[in-house]
């Protein structure tokens, strides 16, 4: 009965290794449909430009998938190796001392965009475009934080996302 209890737990992780590969890969689409850096003065032109705030939107949403789901497979992947998983200032202290994060400092600047984007209602059009030019510069992090993770869980845990079909589009991105 524990060997299925682990099991579970092993294939629960490569279905959030899979879902990593995923947002990566629709985060990446829809940056791909902006021409960056934003200008306040070029959304204020564009503001009833539905096409461009259903992706500005989706990066919203996207970026948000992403961390929560790094966040989720990083918990998950410390506790298969036995390392401290009770608060999530040791998972970042912990992979940060391994490598899959560049700095714990980083994460948390990230996870305030996302709750910036997640809570504020901004109506200025140069504080917007700040917001999506930092999500643009902070979705580098997460991509290259993606490929650390599945990396360090293919090496020490011989696991791997539970299907391929985003591995070749998500090796592409974060080569």
């Amino acid at each position: 009965m524990s060997q299925d209890i682990l099991d579970a737990e092993r294939r629960y992780l490569a279905n959030l290794l899979e879902a990593i590969q995923r947002c990566v890969y629709f985060l990446h689409q829809s940056e791909r449909k902006i021409d960056w850096p934003l200008a306040g003065s070029y959304l204020s032109q564009h503001k009833k430009d539905v096409e461009l705030y259903e992706t500005l939107a989706a990066i919203n949403e996207r970026f948000a998938k992403l961390q929560d789901s790094l966040a989720a497979a990083m918990r998950h992947s410390s506790m298969l190796m036995s390392e401290p998983s009770d608060s999530f200032l040791k998972v970042l202290a912990f992979f940060e001392k391994s490598g899959v994060i560049e700095s714990t400092a980083d994460w948390q600047r990230s996870r305030a965009a996302r709750n910036l984007a997640a809570h504020d209602y901004e109506t200025d059009y140069d504080e917007i475009a700040e917001h999506f030019n930092t999500l643009h510069q902070l979705s580098g992090m997460l991509y290259g934080t993606a490929k650390r993770l599945l990396t360090m869980c293919e090496q020490t845990l011989t696991l791997t996302p539970a299907s391929d079909d985003f591995s070749n589009e998500f090796n592409a991105i974060v080569f």
